[in-house]
């Protein structure tokens, strides 16, 4: 086969629909074969930061790989920070670059997007990627192509290729092993007797808990086991709680579920509960300063901890290594288990009883009408920008047909719009996007490319006239601000719905109107520029109450 050919061929079979990108001059060969008939749907934006949490957003909400193809360089380089996020955060993008041809390289002069040398962007993708190639020998390409996405769905981390524009044409073996395969990734196996030691030594761990808690981490999202998680936490009877990047593996209206355990900044009922428990079973989730509120990691709860992720299960002091999640649960599953009996309820960080209709809204106001209609209308999905957003994020709730998306460790400004798109084109379920200004204004204008996909996608935007997070901590809040867009009016223009809110009714009166749209709406949030949502407030003030320590205990040495 063609190389290109086999690229797409081989995409097709394991399960890729889509592919976005923006094309340039040495990828559009390799750019217009995958548009060919039989070929992808070609998702387009307007620029390449967009298009890669687009194909973030995709992996996440359909557990596929998301397919990226840009141009060399320019191109290339302007999607390294969605890359980045994307590995960071355990979601298998893949991204395929073009480059100048055999020829253009041996003439010994600067090529037109090359930033150093011709390799320079590849030994960049290999810092932010578990597998990196170029595709340079016709002899080995099928297996090297075949290699780096094996690797990509046994990490679930982003993979990348370079496929030089002289290499789209060239006639390539397939290996006889790759045409007959039926396209199913494996996944990561265990040591068979590590793996048996461990869900011994952890059954006995549950038969003698009392008070047992499961926190679930992100790799229950991408290894494909939320639905075998649920099973396992109404065997077990205990109650659960999700981590920050988590939020949404676990059904938020689930009888088990307390809400998202945020170590010290957790609502008080979550943080007492897993304090008191006599045995933590952590499944999935890694140890971030983000997770664990500035709290202790549970290394220094070992004694009565069962952590297993990346890997390896620690029982206590025992450890056993090459244990994948995926076999420990399924293992569990299969093992009598002590039912552990409590009653179990959810916990959030917003304020009881109803908001004021009234009055001037206030981001905790918003958290709580968003609520309210997710609670009203099924089949959608949240999806939270980094900043005041995420963390405002953490306290909605949607129902177990929907989904939440965020990214909620590397947090780069501007995933939630293209990230919202994407998944819609991935799911067809409709997102309601909580954003800042400051996100907004980085990658927001993509919205506009709704109308072209057919995608309706409800923003409800805070606007706070800047980068409102850090104005509790900035001795120049001016270094803060950000122009005033008239955002309502923009969406308007852009061929949407725009509303400007500034009481909980008008609120209220959006939320439904832009449900009833068929296109995107911009729901513009008039809040106050140091308003914040409830866990924002708790997290600064737990971090300034640790820094004050930390300061004390220094003067005291000195």
């Amino acid at each position: 086969m063609k190389l290109g050919d086999y690229l797409v061929a081989y995409l097709r079979k394991i399960g890729v629909t889509h592919l976005f990108g923006i094309p340039g001059d040495l990828v559009i060969n390799l750019f217009f074969k995958f548009g060919r008939p039989r070929g992808l749907k070609i998702i387009t934006l307007s620029h390449e930061p967009g298009v890669g949490f687009a194909a973030d957003g995709y992996a996440r909400s359909t557990g596929r790989i998301g397919a990226i193809c840009v141009t060399y360089g320019a191109g290339g380089h302007n999607m390294v920070n969605p890359v980045a996020g994307s590995f960071a955060e355990r979601v298998p993008i893949l991204v395929i670059s073009g480059g100048p041809g055999e020829e253009e390289r041996k003439l010994g002069v600067l090529i037109h997007h090359q930033a150093r040398a011709i390799e320079s962007q590849l030994n960049i993708y290999r810092e932010v990627t578990c597998a990196a190639k170029t595709i340079d020998d016709p002899l080995r390409a099928a297996r090297d192509i075949d290699g780096v996405i094996r690797s990509m769905w046994l990490n679930q981390q982003p993979g990348y290729l370079e496929i030089h524009r002289d290499m789209v044409e060239r006639e390539i073996p397939v290996p006889k092993d790759i045409l007959e395969w039926n396209g199913e990734l494996p996944h990561a196996t265990s040591d068979r007797h590590k793996l048996d030691e461990a869900v011994r030594d952890t059954a006995e761990r549950l038969a003698a808990a009392r008070r047992p808690v499961v926190l679930i981490g992100i790799e229950a999202f991408r290894y494909k086991l939320a639905k075998d998680i649920v099973k396992l936490v109404e065997k077990v009877g205990a109650p659960c709680c999700t981590s920050v990047l988590a939020k949404g593996a676990f059904p938020m209206n689930h009888p088990l579920y307390m809400g998202v355990y945020i170590g010290a900044v957790s609502p008080r009922a979550i943080r007492e509960r897993v304090e008191q428990a006599d045995l933590i079973v952590g499944l999935g989730m890694f140890l971030t300063d983000i997770e664990l509120g500035g709290s202790q990691p549970a290394e220094a709860l070992r004694n009565r901890s069962i952590w297993a992720v990346e890997h390896h299960v620690n029982v206590s002091f025992h450890t056993y290594t090459d244990v994948t999640l995926r076999d420990f649960v399924h293992g569990l599953l299969h093992t009598d288990l002590k039912l552990h009996h409590e009653k179990v309820e959810y916990s959030d960080n917003l304020p009881a009883g109803e908001s004021e209709l009234s009055r001037a809204v206030r981001v905790g106001d918003v958290l709580r009408e968003i609520n309210r209609f997710l609670a009203r209308n099924k089949k959608l999905m949240a999806v939270a920008e980094s900043g005041d957003s995420l963390f405002g994020g953490l306290d909605l709730k949607v129902g177990d047909d929907g989904l939440y998306l965020a990214q909620g460790f590397y947090a780069s400004m501007g995933f939630a719009v293209p990230g919202a798109l994407g998944a819609q084109i991935g799911t067809g379920l409709r997102p309601l996007i909580l954003t800042g200004d400051g996100g907004f204004q980085m990658t927001g204008v993509e919205i506009a490319h709704a109308l072209r996909y057919k995608l309706n996608p409800i923003v409800v935007l805070l606007n706070n006239g800047g980068w409102g997070i850090f104005r509790p901590i900035a001795q120049r809040p001016d270094l803060l601000a950000l122009p005033t867009w008239r955002y309502a009016d923009l969406a308007k223009l852009w061929g949407g719905r725009g509303f400007r809110v500034e009481t909980v009714a008008q609120l209220r009166r959006a939320l439904d109107e832009a449900k009833k749209a068929p296109s995107f709406s911009i729901i513009e949030v008039m809040t106050g520029p140091r308003d914040l949502s409830p866990v924002s407030v708790k997290y600064i003030r737990a971090s300034a109450k640790k820094g004050k320590a930390k300061a004390t205990a220094a003067a005291e040495r000195t």
